[in-house]
């Protein structure tokens, strides 16, 4: 199925979740947030949150600097 993940078009395999989503793009441990169709969602949910065909999903890691 394909997905858009920050704004580029992705196949991932019927069944992903948000969580095996999000580690195939970062390995950060913390900082990282996920949003799919405008939504954002708590990390609680991200394993139980399966992708759908043509989701929109913005991940999103804070970078402290200054």
């Amino acid at each position: 199925m394909i997905v858009t993940v920050n704004g580029e078009s992705r196949e991932i395999p019927a069944g992903t979740t948000v969580e095996q989503l999000v580690a195939q793009l970062t390995a950060a441990p913390s900082g990282v947030a996920a949003a799919v169709n405008g939504q954002v969602l708590p990390r609680r949910t991200w394993a139980s949150t399966p992708l759908a065909d043509r989701d929109e999903v913005e991940v999103v890691t804070a970078v402290q600097g200054g």
